[in-house]
């Protein structure tokens, strides 16, 4: 139970006896590969948004996925696995942007369900790739389920209460429904924020009515960073008593994988009768065979991925598709 649990947080520890390497499943590629040393800038979200090009986002999330590929086999030759290394990239943000004073617009596609439905989509196939076979290129991350459009200074205390079900239906949840069902995208991240009483992570009508039994996903859910912390703490959403009641229901309500510390109470909750063993093997069981699917278990040698080399980061094509692209974003305003 103890290695279990080590492995359902971000940071996830190595089970030497099984051959389980050490895993980071934080990485970013919102507009290129993030944090990780050199690599192509393209222009922000609401900028490839403003090309109205899909066709173009989809060759820039291509090229971004070749970058990831090579940066990550020239980290794991080196025996380094840390975070911003891995091949889960927690991207693209696809929630709608209604106020321009809401911080982290820049990470969305803007104001239209539509536009952010079709840009998303192309964003997850470009990260995604094709299957080469056996393995698949990287794994995209839709994010931040669901409601979370700003404001950011109370985000990790806001309850969503009065909204519509057409506005819930019409607005906010088609970006996801697409990157579901037709981009087929392999990683979900609630969010900060409370929906109907219940913070996102632990709503069990956004992760399991809707998501799972509505849309049919099958893969795994990942908290945002922290995310379970505000469960307990009295001056966020405070719902929970502590971290044990906290992470047992976070993964009984469908959240699979921490970013965070609080999953490590997973087992005193266990012991608790707060949630089974069985119940965690399931969320477990999501967890590895996405590893297994991106040939992470397996040496390098045999994953065609593996063979990118480092020399697609920031090359002369990727600097000169950054350059068209950012062309494309180019709006008149009057």
């Amino acid at each position: 139970l103890e290695e279990k649990v080590a492995l359902m947080m971000d940071n996830s520890q190595a089970v030497e006896r099984l051959g389980i390497k050490p895993y980071n499943w934080w990485n970013e590629a919102l507009h290129g590969v993030a944090r990780a040393g050199l690599a192509t800038v393209f222009p922000q979200p609401i900028g490839m948004a403003a090309s109205f090009s899909p066709e173009s986002v989809y060759e820039v999330f291509s090229a971004v996925s070749d970058e990831a590929r090579a940066k990550n086999a020239n980290y794991a030759s080196q025996g380094s696995y840390a975070r911003y290394q891995g091949l889960t990239m927690w991207t693209p943000t696809v929630n709608i942007y209604r106020d321009p004073r809401w911080g982290r617009g820049i990470e969305t596609y803007g104001e239209d369900p539509y536009l952010t439905s079709r840009m998303g989509v192309m964003v997850v196939k470009g990260l995604q790739g094709t299957n080469d076979g056996k393995y698949d290129k990287l794994h995209a991350c839709a994010k931040h389920f669901a409601v979370h459009s700003g404001p950011e200074w109370n985000r990790h205390s806001f309850n969503v209460e009065d909204l519509s079900a057409r506005d819930l239906y019409e607005t906010y949840l088609p970006p996801f429904e697409a990157l579901v069902k037709e981009a087929k995208v392999k990683e979900v991240m609630c969010a900060y924020n409370s929906f109907e009483g219940e913070p996102c992570c632990d709503s069990n009508r956004l992760l399991t009515q809707i998501l799972r039994d509505e849309w049919g996903y099958k893969h795994l859910v990942v908290s945002d960073c922290g995310a379970i912390s505000d469960f307990f703490y009295k001056d966020r959403h405070g719902t929970h008593k502590d971290a044990a009641d906290a992470s047992a229901s976070a993964v009984i309500n469908g959240t699979d994988l921490e970013c965070g510390v609080e999953y490590a109470h997973l087992e005193e909750a266990v012991k608790r009768g707060l949630i089974t063993e069985e119940r965690i093997n399931t969320s477990l069981r999501r967890l590895l065979e996405a590893r297994f699917a991106l040939g992470e278990m397996d040496p390098d040698s045999i994953v065609a991925w593996s063979k990118i080399g480092i020399d697609t980061v920031d090359c002369d094509l990727h600097r000169q598709m950054a350059l068209d692209i950012t062309r494309k974003s180019m709006v008149l305003d009057r």
